[in-house]
């Protein structure tokens, strides 16, 4: 007995059992994407436009359907084709929509009315360098800039999300990649896809952009700032409705 357990030992060690090896994995588990950074902190906040640099759609995750940006060298990227984010389809019919309220004819090259001291250039012709450098050398006043009336803490915290160069031409491309991310943040993709219905987006545009009305018909921040809805809210449903087939 003794001999047929050392017999069966010595079979161990000369041929050894192999087991199957555990798969690894490339990807750390339950990652889904990048937490989104807040575009409002907080409804109470004693500034309300300076906190539209933060969310007012946190909590939850959601992918980026912007593609990467080109290298930094390009000073203007332009529109970038992006799951529906780009075209003349329902999205660039609500970037439009979102222009009458807060640009005006000027589009693409809007100043705030209240800014005493311009930029050197038309926005468009500028790059986000010198759009900061206009924003430091006349404090006091306001500077929300271009076709979706951008506030300096917002556009700073969307050039950095997007990974863009502070040479970058403000172009009508470029304005449109930003307010592109506003749009989602809002949650145009839960909205697209039946998650959100038509008023509550509408709702979440208006905390974005000062000249949309609630259904009150008076802008979110009516009365800060001399700010005021600068559309109706018939005006507003009725586009709505016929942007997204409703």
């Amino acid at each position: 007995m003794f001999l047929m357990r050392a017999f069966a030992f010595l079979a161990l060690l000369a041929f050894p059992v192999s087991l199957p090896a555990q798969s690894a994995s490339l990807f750390t588990q339950g990652v889904d994407g990048a937490q989104r950074t807040p575009f409002v902190a907080s409804l109470g906040t004693a500034d309300p436009l300076q906190a539209r640099a933060a969310s007012l759609f946190g909590g939850g995750q959601r992918h980026s359907f912007l593609a990467p940006l080109p290298d930094r060298a390009d000073p203007d990227p332009g529109p970038t084709p992006s799951r529906g984010l780009a075209g003349g389809g329902p999205v660039a019919q609500l970037r439009h929509l979102i222009a009458e309220a807060e640009a005006g004819p000027a589009d693409y090259d809007a100043v705030n009315g209240g800014a005493r001291v311009k930029p050197p250039k038309p926005p468009s012709e500028l790059t986000v360098q010198e759009i900061y450098d206009w924003i430091d050398a006349t404090p006091g006043q306001p500077h929300a800039i271009g076709r979706y009336q951008f506030i300096p803490p917002t556009l700073k915290r969307l050039v950095n999300k997007v990974g863009a160069s502070p040479q970058s031409r403000f172009s009508p491309g470029f304005q449109d990649r930003l307010a592109d991310e506003l749009l989602i943040e809002a949650g145009l993709i839960d909205f697209q896809e039946g998650g959100m219905s038509r008023r509550s987006y509408m709702y979440r545009l208006a905390k974005i952009w000062a000249g949309l009305p609630l259904p009150s018909g008076a802008s979110y921040y009516e009365g800060y700032a001399g700010n005021k809805a600068t559309m109706t809210w018939t005006r507003f449903d009725t586009a709505m409705a016929e942007i997204f087939d409703e």
